[in-house]
């Protein structure tokens, strides 16, 4: 089917910068564009959708997530990391199996697509419940099973998550079309010992695939490496062979000025995740000195549990105003900047070509905001208005791969309220 949006305002991205189509019309053939311009197109289409007033943008890549976590929406709230996660959520996630991570990622791809997202990057288990999810919705995702390997003296043979990873990625790896990528995952350094970690990079190296972590997400988590190993988390990684195909390490919040020429040298993608990282105590991720360098930098929500939620305009807001706060300039981070962070470098991350903007032959992953809102009048500069006042809320469409996900307010490939009752359920019995 042929689909012709009109009258919108379309946000596109040119090597100069952001610049707007006033009253533009954007063409779908398929699941890609095919037509963009401030001119009508000749070409006649199936059905056309008159977006008047309203702005038509790239839809948004959450690159660092637990999806199934909103189930675990704002448990062990004030403490940090180390007692949240070992105390209150590890003994929690012991009880979920594959029908909770199901539900979990039902509700939490209802909460990404009304807020924008189009893609996500997931580390979580049970992600075959997640991959079917995810086909069935019409979104994107990159997903993995976690590699854990606590007990130091473990061989890889012998762990079985390495065995569930191997499996998904034969299995799932370009499944629905394409829009299901399967990577890799060591969890953390400090769940994960060296013979596994090794043996897992060796596979993604001879797969040319990209592994997802967790990487110095507090000064202890840091500390303690170098204590254990005489080098840093970034280091122990990468002598480890983990950095030698494809890489994006999440947080960093506590690196140093080795590690960063290290994930440059490497080529590996960072994951900025403010809100996580904010709530948690962890600090301030060194954001300018990672752009400083010339690395790619992407956003995630983290967790609905550490967050508490997945909207991503929440997270293009605090990445500005923090870190010019922080480093008392306001120009020292734009919102340009930013909004390549939440789109064109989350695509870059997640190794999807021809998405993240939005030009004839890219993929038709697109959002649109209604601007009728009083904290959106006057339009005056496009890329400030989304990142310092747009909410998730405003988003009133959202396509991917040229389908309708949700518009207006309505799930069109998801029964909202099957899902609210399956979770009403699961809470009910993970909690009493």
């Amino acid at each position: 089917m042929k689909t012709l949006y009109k009258n919108a305002d379309i946000l596109c991205r040119t090597d100069a910068g952001y610049t707007v189509i006033k009253n533009g019309f954007l063409g779908v053939d398929g699941k890609f564009i095919n037509w963009l311009s401030d001119k009508k197109p000749v070409e006649a289409y199936d059905r056309t959708v008159d977006v008047t007033g309203k702005l038509l943008m790239p839809g948004l890549y959450n690159c660092h997530t637990h999806a199934a976590m909103v189930l675990l929406r704002g448990v062990g709230s004030g403490l940090p990391l180390q007692e949240w996660l070992f105390d209150k959520v590890m003994p929690i996630e012991d009880k979920l199996f594959e029908n909770e991570i199901r539900a979990g990622s039902e509700l939490a791809v209802m909460e990404m697509i009304s807020c924008g997202t189009v893609s996500f990057s997931d580390m979580y288990f049970f992600p075959e419940a997640t991959a079917e999810v995810v086909s069935a919705s019409g979104m994107k995702a990159n997903l993995n099973r976690p590699v854990q390997a606590f007990d130091p003296n473990e061989k890889p043979t012998e762990n079985r998550r390495v065995k569930e990873a191997l499996a998904l990625y034969n299995k799932y790896n370009g499944f629905a079309d394409g829009r299901i990528l399967i990577d890799f995952c060591v969890h953390a350094e400090y769940t994960c010992n060296e013979d596994v970690t090794r043996y897992l990079s060796d596979f993604v190296r001879e797969r040319n695939g990209n592994l997802h972590i967790h990487l110095s997400e507090t000064r202890r988590e840091h500390e303690e490496c170098k204590k254990k190993y005489g080098k840093t988390p970034a280091k122990w990684f990468s002598d480890l062979g983990a950095f030698d195909a494809g890489a994006f390490a999440a947080h960093c919040v506590t690196v140093e000025p080795e590690d960063i020429s290290l994930l440059k040298e490497k080529n590996v993608s960072i994951v900025h995740n403010p809100t996580s990282n904010m709530k948690l105590g962890s600090g301030f991720a060194p954001l300018k000195d990672f752009m400083d360098a010339g690395i790619n930098v992407a956003l995630g929500t983290d967790g609905a549990a550490s967050n508490n939620n997945l909207n991503l305009f929440e997270e293009m807001h605090l990445t500005s105003v923090l870190h010019n706060g922080f480093h008392l300039d306001p120009v020292s981070l734009n919102a340009e900047s930013v909004l390549d962070m939440a789109t064109v470098n989350g695509a870059k991350l997640q190794r999807r070509e021809n998405c993240g903007s939005l030009k004839v032959g890219n993929h038709a992953d697109f959002i649109v905001i209604d601007l009728h809102k009083p904290h959106l009048t006057p339009c005056l500069d496009v890329p400030a208005l989304l990142v310092y006042s747009a909410q998730g809320s405003d988003v009133c469409l959202t396509v991917c791969d040229g389908r309708e996900l949700y518009k207006d307010g309505v799930f069109l490939t998801i029964d909202a309220e099957r899902v609210y009752a399956d979770v009403r359920r699961i809470t009910e019995q993970l909690y009493s």
